[in-house]
C-alpha cells in the first residue's frame, strides 16, 4: 500500500475530488451483440471443458478437487426465474446462447435451485392432483439446457427440495397448511421423507439423452444440496395439530430410549404435567425456550440435533447406497445469521461439503439503505466465516447485496477477495434469470437478479479472475475454534446483539485477518481467542486486503495483489490510498474499481487488463419512499448506471511503450476509438470518461 508521503497518490491531485457527482445515464447490458462476434472480455478460457472431464469432484485435503486431487474452485450463479419474462428452464432455442454468455463471464458452476416447483417454472408436471410426476417436455428442455451448460465447463449444483408444494394427492397430511417445501416438517414426517426421496430417485437416475449419462452417474454433477435452507429446533411451531402431535410422539420415543425413567419423570414435572400417563410436551415457541429450565432445555435441543443428523443422515445414506448417485453432498445451508448456526451445523458436519447463505441488508429488512463498507465487523464476510469447517470443503451457495442499493456494486469484489483470504471454495451469486427474449428492453426486475445488472456482471467477470486464479492468497494463519455440546445449544439463546458468530470472546475483526475454521462440536470449548484489533485499517495477515472504516461514508477495501488491485468504496475520503500499481481520483461519491491482468501475467507485465468501474445502478424512473427503505415506484428500462468519471493512474509497467484505453459498451464491444494515456515519468494517465462500466487497456512492450 502506497501512501501519499510516497508520491501523493501517483501525482494525481485534488481536482476531481470535490466535482460534481455525474449524473444517471441509460447503459443496458447487450447479450446478442456480445455473443455475435469474439469479444475482447470472454473469460470462457478459465473454464476446463468439458465440466467433469476429471471425473467426479472429491474432498482432497479439506477443498473440492478434481479425481487427480488437483485443487478447483467454483464461481458462479444460481439460476432462478423471479422477475417477469425470466425463465429457469430455458427453451431449447435460447439453452446454448445463456450457457455461451455464463462461460463468457468465468462461471463454472450453476445452482439449480427452484426445480421442484410446477411447470411451466420447474419440473414438477401441473395440473395433477399431486406434485410425483415430473413434466416431459421440462425435463427434456432441462436436460438440453444442462448439456449445454456441461459442454462449455460450467458444473452443476442440484437442489432437491426447495419450494415443492406438497398436495393432498402425495399422501400429505394438512397439506395446505405446509409452507413451500414443508420447511421443519419435512425433516420429521415419514410421508414427506418418502416424497422427497421418489422425487431424488425420479430426478438423480432420469438418463439425460443429450450427455448420454444418468445424472446420479455424471462427473458434472459436483453438486446435491439434500434441501434449501431447511431446519428445526427447540420452539419450532408445526403446520398443524397432527404434524405437532407426530412431533411429540417422536420427542416421547426418543426419551425412553436417551433418558431414564426417573429423567422422563423429572421432565414433566418440570413441564407441569401431572399426569404419568401423558406425554413430555415440547416448548412451543422460541420466547417459551429462553425461560424453560436448563434440563428441559437441553434434552429438546439434544432431541432436535438427533432428529436433524438422522434425517440428513438416512438421506445422504439414500442418495449413496440406493441410488448410488456419486456426486458430493451438501445436507442444508447456514442460513439464518440473526440466530445462531452451530446446532445446524453439528447437525450436518458429516456431509462432504458445508455451505453458508446470507445476504446484506436483504429487501425484508426494512432499513436505511446503507454501505457495507461502512460495517466490515458486520459485513457478508464476517457472517459467512462463521460456517467453516476444519476439514470440509466450504462453500457460499447464496449471497448477494441486493437491489436497490446505491451501495450494492461493493458485494462481489468485496467477497471475493476476501473468500479468496479465508481460501472457501466455492461462491455462487444469487441470482441470474434468463430471460424469454434476448432483445426485450432491460432493466433490473427484481431484487435478486443480476443478470441486467451492469455493474454486477462486469464485476463478476473481474472477480471470476480474482477467485478462481487465486489472486489473493490464503491468509498464512489458520485460528481454529472447538465447541462443547452444551455450548452450541446454549448459543440458541444468547441475544442477538452476539451475532453472527455467537461465541463469546470471539474478535469480528478475525476473519478479515486470518482464516477462521470450526475444529470440532466435541469441546471443551475455546477459553482464548487472538488478540487483534479492529481499529481501522484492518489488514489481512497477508498485507493484500486492507478495510479503512470510521466516520459514516468513509470506508474503503483496498485489494493489492500482482494481477488484481482494487479500490473499493468511498475513494475520496482517502485521497492518500493506492494501491502498488493503481491510483484514482474520481468525481463520485462512491465507487468499485478493479483492475486485473486479462492475460495471467501480473499487473506490471501484462498486455491487456481489465477496468471495471462502477457506482450507482437503478431503472429508470424509480423513486424512494422518504425514508428510504423500499421503493415507491420500481421503474422501468433502460437501466442507469452512475458512471464513474475521473483518473486512474498505473505505475510500474515494465517496459511498457504505449498504453491505450478502450471503453466497453454493453455488449463488451469497444465504444469509439482508443484513447492514448499520456505518461509523466513512470506514470501513465488515462482518462474515465465514458459512460461505461468497463475498459480494456491494452499495453505494448
Amino acid at each position: 500500500m502506497i501512501q501519499t508521503a510516497q508520491i501523493l497518490i501517483f501525482v494525481l491531485g485534488s481536482t476531481l475530488l470535490h466535482a460534481q457527482t455525474p449524473a444517471p445515464q441509460p447503459f443496458p447490458l447487450d447479450y446478442v451483440d456480445m455473443l455475435a462476434s469474439p469479444s475482447p472480455i470472454d473469460l470462457s478460457y478459465l473454464l476446463d471443458a468439458p465440466a467433469g472431464r476429471h471425473g467426479f469432484l472429491r474432498v482432497a485435503n479439506g477443498h473440492l478437487a478434481t479425481a487427480d486431487g488437483s485443487r478447483i474452485r467454483l464461481w458462479g450463479v444460481n439460476i432462478t426465474d423471479w422477475s417477469a419474462g425470466s425463465r429457469q428452464i430455458p427453451d431449447k432455442a435460447d439453452a446454448a446462447f445463456w450457457a455461451q454468455a455464463l462461460a463468457r463471464f468465468g462461471v463454472n458452476c450453476v445452482r439449480l435451485q427452484f426445480l421442484d416447483l410446477p411447470a411451466p417454472r420447474g419440473l414438477i408436471a401441473a395440473l395433477h392432483p399431486d406434485t410425483r410426476s415430473l413434466d416431459p417436455d421440462q425435463l427434456d428442455r432441462e436436460d438440453f439446457f444442462i448439456a449445454q451448460l456441461e459442454q462449455r465447463g460450467i458444473y452443476i449444483d442440484f437442489n432437491l427440495l426447495v419450494g415443492r408444494p406438497f398436495m393432498t394427492g402425495d399422501g400429505a397430511t394438512d397439506a395446505d397448511k405446509l409452507r413451500e417445501g414443508a420447511k421443519g416438517t419435512s425433516l420429521f414426517d415419514h410421508r414427506l421423507i418418502e416424497l422427497q426421496q421418489e422425487y431424488a430417485r425420479q430426478l438423480l437416475t432420469h438418463r439425460n439423452p443429450y450427455t448420454g449419462r444418468s445424472y446420479n452417474n455424471d462427473p458434472a454433477i459436483a453438486i446435491v444440496e439434500v434441501n434449501n435452507e431447511n431446519a428445526i429446533n427447540v420452539g419450532y411451531r408445526a403446520p398443524s395439530r397432527y404434524y405437532a402431535q407426530e412431533l411429540e410422539t417422536l420427542y416421547n420415543h426418543w426419551l425412553t430410549l436417551h433418558r431414564t425413567p426417573a429423567q422422563i419423570a423429572e421432565l414433566r414435572t418440570l413441564a407441569s404435567v401431572a399426569n404419568p400417563a401423558m406425554p413430555v410436551p415440547l416448548l412451543n415457541w422460541r420466547g417459551q425456550a429462553a425461560t424453560a429450565a436448563p434440563r428441559r432445555f437441553h434434552a429438546e435441543a439434544e432431541f432436535f440435533l438427533n432428529l436433524q443428523h438422522s434425517y440428513f443422515d438416512s438421506m445422504r445414506m439414500f442418495l449413496r447406497q440406493t441410488l448410488r448417485d456419486q456426486s458430493l453432498i451438501i445436507a442444508t445451508a447456514d442460513h439464518s445469521h440473526a440466530n445462531s448456526g452451530y446446532p445446524i451445523l453439528m447437525a450436518t458436519a458429516d456431509n462432504d461439503i458445508l455451505d453458508g447463505h446470507t445476504y446484506w441488508q436483504h429487501p425484508e429488512m426494512y432499513v436505511h439503505k446503507s454501505p457495507m463498507v461502512d460495517d466490515p465487523l458486520n459485513s457478508t464476510v464476517v457472517e459467512l466465516s462463521r460456517s467453516a469447517m476444519v476439514g470440509k470443503p466450504y462453500t457460499v451457495s447464496e449471497v448477494n447485496n441486493p437491489f436497490p442499493n446505491d451501495y450494492d456494486a461493493e458485494g462481489i469484489p468485496v467477497l471475493a477477495a476476501y473468500g479468496a483470504l479465508q481460501d472457501w471454495d466455492a461462491i455462487l451469486w444469487y441470482t441470474f434469470e434468463p430471460k424469454q427474449s434476448r432483445t426485450a428492453s432491460p432493466y433490473v426486475g427484481d431484487p435478486f437478479d443480476i443478470s441486467q445488472h451492469p455493474v454486477k456482471m462486469a464485476e463478476l467477470a473481474a472477480g471470476a479472475l480474482l477467485f478462481l486464479r487465486g489472486d489473493v492468497k490464503p491468509a498464512q494463519t489458520t485460528v481454529t475454534r472447538t465447541y462443547s455440546r452444551d455450548q452450541v445449544f446454549d448459543s440458541m439463546l444468547l441475544p442477538t446483539t452476539d451475532r453472527p458468530y455467537f461465541t463469546p470472546g470471539f474478535p469480528l475483526s478475525l476473519p478479515l485477518l486470518d482464516v477462521v475454521r470450526i475444529a470440532s462440536f466435541d469441546g471443551p470449548p475455546t477459553q482464548k481467542f487472538p488478540i487483534v484489533s479492529s481499529a481501522s485499517p484492518i489488514r489481512s495477515d497477508t498485507h493484500q486486503l486492507a478495510w479503512f472504516s470510521g466516520a459514516p461514508h468513509t470506508g474503503l477495501v483496498t485489494v493489492d495483489t500482482p494481477r488484481t488491485q482494487s479500490l473499493i468504496g468511498f475513494l475520496n475520503a482517502h485521497p492518500d490510498i493506492a494501491d502498488t500499481n493503481v491510483a484514482a481520483a474520481i468525481q463520485n461519491h462512491f465507487a468499485a474499481i478493479q483492475v486485473t491482468a486479462l492475460d495471467g501475467e501480473s499487473i506490471a507485465t501484462a498486455h491487456h487488463l481489465l477496468i471495471v468501474a462502477g457506482s450507482t445502478v437503478a431503472n429508470s424512473g424509480a423513486q424512494w419512499n422518504s425514508v428510504g427503505t423500499a421503493l415507491t415506484q420500481w421503474g422501468k428500462a433502460p437501466v442507469t448506471i452512475e458512471p464513474v468519471l475521473g483518473q486512474l493512474n498505473l505505475r510500474h509497467l515494465d517496459g511498457a511503450r504505449a498504453v491505450t484505453l478502450t471503453a466497453l459498451n454493453g455488449a463488451a464491444q469497444p465504444m469509439g476509438k482508443p484513447v492514448m494515456a499520456t505518461r509523466a515519468g513512470g506514470i501513465w494517465k488515462l482518462p474515465l470518461h465514458e459512460i461505461t462500466t468497463w475498459y480494456l487497456v491494452t499495453i505494448q512492450r
